[in-house]
């Protein structure tokens, strides 16, 4: 009974770690799939950036229609983003992802803040700007995918 009885105390005592490191793993696996679909953007790999999308996606970007939904939702976005950007004589965009602000798992769901730094060519000319990146990751059989974001500059 003794034996019994230390065995339970020790995994009870223990149970709070077990929970602390399923938590970091999924804040590394979370953090881990914006990388992915960051780096997606800048190779200009728009199979790879819908692959980590869910199909009830949301994205909310402040050029027209300024929202897309849906099963189709990343790869509407992407084809409006390359519209606007032709249009506009933009070329060679790359975001760099800042250090996350803010990084929340609950459960199956995520919540992370990134500052960014969106760079381009506009018209033969550099440009800079700063912006705010919000995203909302959904945890699926096959792991972590973006279910929404929005993106401010700043």
């Amino acid at each position: 009974m003794k034996n019994r009885n230390s065995i339970l105390v020790a995994v009870v005592a223990l149970a709070p770690l077990t929970a602390n490191v399923a938590v970091a793993s999924d804040r590394d696996d979370v953090t881990a799939v914006v990388k992915q679909y960051d780096d997606a953007f800048n190779r200009g790999d728009m199979k790879a950036w819908n692959s980590l999308c869910t199909d009830k996606a949301v994205i909310i970007d402040d050029f027209a229609p300024h929202v897309w939904q849906g099963a189709t939702a990343c790869g509407d976005w992407w084809n409006a983003f390359q519209a606007t950007a032709k249009q506009g004589g933009m070329t060679n965009g790359r975001v760099a992802l800042g250090e996350a602000w803010h990084v929340a798992v609950t459960g199956d769901r995520a919540y992370t803040v990134y500052p960014t730094r969106f760079t381009f060519m506009a018209n033969g000319k550099r440009v800079a700007e700063r912006g705010v990146w919000t995203l909302v990751l959904q945890k699926l059989a096959g792991g972590w995918r973006i279910a929404g974001w929005g993106w401010a500059q700043h």
